[in-house]
């Protein structure tokens, strides 16, 4: 199946393991916008599956949860997926939910010093939910936690990290060009080359030339 090879669950393989049937994400949001109140005892179920859609399934309708809950509601959504980042476990699970949980979620903390300990994480997946999660703030023009996270995983040797982290600078660069060039000035010759190239990528084919040759 392309979606086993896609999500590389092959032995030694980021996905090992993973199990897929073939279900679509457009399909999986249908299932999920008919289950919006299904109690989190059987999210934790689909969360426990070795299925991905499951699993996916599972956390969508945990996002919709989140975004129409009362305050209550979403302390307690946001407490019980951290106690399932295990299960959060390939890219697109982490990339279609963190930002709108863990992210909006610390919005309201004045400490987000979560971010700073799941990059400290030996887990992957949890280090990736510590970069997408600060997508909610780069739509809000806040850049800060997106450049203190990419300097925290700069030496990681993960390509989906690289690829995450050179993703939400982009992000920042289509709001404030200047600002993710200010970043980049000091850091783009150390920075890994498919972070930088991600970064980069809606710059001039001049100016790319420019910074992966080391000549800005």
């Amino acid at each position: 199946m392309v979606s086993m090879r896609f999500f590389k669950t092959g032995k030694g393989h980021y996905g090992e393991g993973d199990q897929f049937i073939g279900v679509t994400v457009p399909d999986t949001r249908f299932v999920a916008k008919k289950f919006t109140h299904l109690p989190l005892s059987e999210i934790q179920t689909l969360l426990d599956s070795p299925i991905h859609e499951e699993r996916l399934l599972g956390l969508l309708i945990l996002v919709g949860q989140y975004q129409k809950g009362g305050e209550k509601t979403q302390k307690q959504i946001f407490g019980f997926y951290l106690k399932n980042t295990g299960r959060v476990n390939n890219w697109d699970l982490v990339d279609l939910t963190a930002d709108k949980i863990v992210g909006a979620h610390l919005e309201k903390e004045t400490n987000r010093k979560l971010l700073d300990t799941l990059s400290r994480s030996p887990n992957l997946w949890k280090k990736r939910i510590a970069i997408v999660s600060t997508f909610h703030f780069i739509r809000k023009k806040q850049f800060r936690d997106t450049f203190r996270i990419t300097d925290a995983l700069m030496r990681d040797p993960h390509d989906l990290l690289h690829k995450a982290c050179g993703w939400m600078l982009r992000e920042v660069g289509k709001r404030d060009e200047k600002a993710l060039k200010s970043f980049l000035h000091t850091r783009y010759l150390k920075m890994p080359r498919t972070m930088l190239r991600y970064s980069i990528e809606r710059f001039s084919p001049a100016e790319r030339k420019k910074y992966m040759e080391g000549k800005i």
